[in-house]
């Protein structure tokens, strides 16, 4: 039930002119809260981070005038499943949406829905990757499953529509049409404003094609990792040298089709979908670089760390339009009055590899794919230039937001509103977090794992197909080299580590039952069977 908040001195002098009166409502208002989340976005490409690779000012504005948050994490590293943790407050086995292959209920409830309900204006804009007609918003524009970087598809409020130009641009005038027209503005708002950059294929926008280009990437230190000791790690499908491809990933698209790939037709599709004058700028970059890869014919070591310095190259330069996206919302709160009174933050659906372990893509419980980026800023309570190193975590958001709201949170939540723990008046705040993985077999091979994290130390039990444990000192270790698990030194800490695994299983309702209960469901789904006959015929082609 919603908490109401009566202005005494409202009831009191009546006599008061409507703009006196309108500023005293302002001051005791609900906030607006603004939820900016990208996808695929690795906090180390996030300049307040301190990751030295790219500059995004707009992202880090954010932080300077409010919170950066050092330990940031989701509840299970794959696009949907983290958006439902985000919309529900509950861990995957709690609200349905495990993996990217079953569909997602809406019926449940959502922080929307609470805070429509309390007379919130909604809006979800953007990537959302849930199927379904979004509920709880008032507005709704989303793209199409994930998402094209070029004359996207997107469905308005049920209907679908297609527009021309760059997606994220796109997203960022959808919002900003709403936030300038599109809403009721004597209520307040929350808005999910929601970008699909910068998710594979990295396709950037023309004004940021060669951005980059100057700059040289160092390799990670782990980039040739052999994965001792890690022996779920050495089952990935995931390495830049071995599995990102040259066509649709690194988009040597030649016309001759001299350049091998699996994924030509995706790339080709991808390629199609612009206009003439798209295609035209796309050739005049993509072009030379086809012809100069041809030209030096790499090979082994050679080739890995060219494939690892496009990547990065590709991949930052989405990021730019992200950032501008970013800076034009901040400008248009500061312009009309309204950023004093506004909620905003800025995520990830999760983290990333840069080339760690010789890796893209996410999905493991290590820290690059499980770590997100968080940052927040709410002048009224939340000082400027604020370091958060508690643990946190996506199922927070949720419950935070109608924290702040001043609306009841619902006792099926199983996230924690962190308002307190930023105020300072939260002196138990938790010790430990809780991570699931289910999405296996399936793409990249990375097997079904559940683990906990403290603050030092983390452990991880990858469950189906094997059933090995791993444990890792993240202050000694924090590149996760070194397996722990079994080692005498560290007897007391583990049984330890087993302890609190079992009560966060135990308080969340988790259990090894229901993890059998997701795999059986998985195996019989008919998109797992179809992936299954994919998968056999690239392995024939191979």
């Amino acid at each position: 039930m919603r908490k109401l908040r009566v202005t005494l001195l409202g009831l009191m002098l009546p006599a008061l002119s409507w703009s006196c009166r309108e500023s005293i409502q302002k001051e005791v208002s609900q906030p607006n809260i603004i939820f900016i989340m990208s996808d695929d976005h690795a906090f180390k490409a996030i300049s307040a981070y301190e990751g030295g690779i790219n500059n995004t000012p707009n992202i880090d504005r954010i932080a300077d005038e409010g919170v950066l948050f050092t330990h940031g994490y989701v509840n299970n590293s794959i696009c949907a499943p983290s958006r439902a943790a985000m919309l529900t407050g509950k861990h995957s086995f709690a609200n349905g949406k495990v993996d990217n292959v079953h569909p997602f209920d809406w019926n449940q409830n959502n922080i929307a829905k609470e805070l429509q309900r309390a007379g919130y204006e909604t809006a979800l804009i953007g990537k959302i990757h849930l199927n379904g007609l979004p509920q709880g918003f008032s507005y709704s524009n989303v793209l199409v499953g994930q998402g094209q970087y070029y004359n996207p598809d997107f469905i308005e409020n049920g209907n679908p529509k297609r527009y021309h130009g760059y997606c994220t641009t796109i997203t960022t005038n959808i919002a900003m049409d709403w936030l300038k027209s599109g809403r009721k503005k004597d209520k307040p708002f929350f808005l999910m404003y929601h970008q699909k950059a910068p998710h594979r294929s990295w396709m950037p926008e023309p004004k940021y094609m060669g951005m980059f280009d100057d700059q040289h990437f160092e390799l990670p230190k782990n980039f040739y990792d052999n994965y001792d000791g890690r022996v779920a790690a050495k089952h990935h499908e995931m390495g830049i040298y071995e599995h990102m491809d040259l066509a649709y990933d690194l988009k040597m698209l030649d016309e001759k089709q001299e350049i091998p790939s699996h994924y030509r037709k995706h790339a080709q599709r991808n390629y199609n979908r612009m206009d003439s004058t798209q295609r035209a700028q796309w050739d005049a970059y993509y072009a030379p670089l086809i012809k100069e890869f041809k030209e030096k014919n790499l090979k082994g070591k050679a080739l890995a760390e060219w494939k690892y310095d496009r990547y990065m190259k590709d991949y930052l330069s989405t990021i730019q339009s992200v950032d501008d996206g970013v800076g034009e919302l901040l400008d248009y709160l500061d312009a009309e009055g309204l950023a004093e009174n506004t909620i905003i933050v800025y995520t990830s659906d999760q983290g990333f590899y840069l080339g760690e372990h010789g890796w893209f893509d996410k999905r493991f419980m290590y820290e690059e794919s499980f770590r997100t980026p968080i940052l927040m800023k709410y002048p009224k309570e939340i000082k400027s230039h604020t370091i958060e190193n508690k643990l946190v975590q996506n199922i927070d958001f949720a419950p935070t937001f109608l924290d702040y709201a001043n609306i009841d949170i619902p006792k099926d939540m199983q996230g924690e509103s962190f308002r307190s723990l930023l105020n300072g008046s939260d002196h138990k705040w938790r010790n430990s977090i809780y991570y699931t993985y289910y999405e296996y077999p399936g793409e990249h091979s990375v097997e079904r794992h559940h683990g906990i994290r403290t603050e030092r130390y983390k452990l991880i039990h990858f469950y189906y197909d094997s059933d090995t444990w791993e444990m890792y000192d993240m202050e000694n270790d924090p590149e996760e080299m070194h397996n722990l698990y079994g080692n005498p030194s560290y007897v007391r800490i583990q049984e330890n580590l087993h302890m609190k695994l079992d009560s966060l299983r135990e308080k969340y309702g988790d259990s090894d039952r229901l993890d059998q209960h997701y795999i059986d469901r998985y195996l019989s789904s008919k998109q797992y069977k179809r992936r299954v006959k994919i998968r056999e015929k690239m392995l024939t082609k191979k």
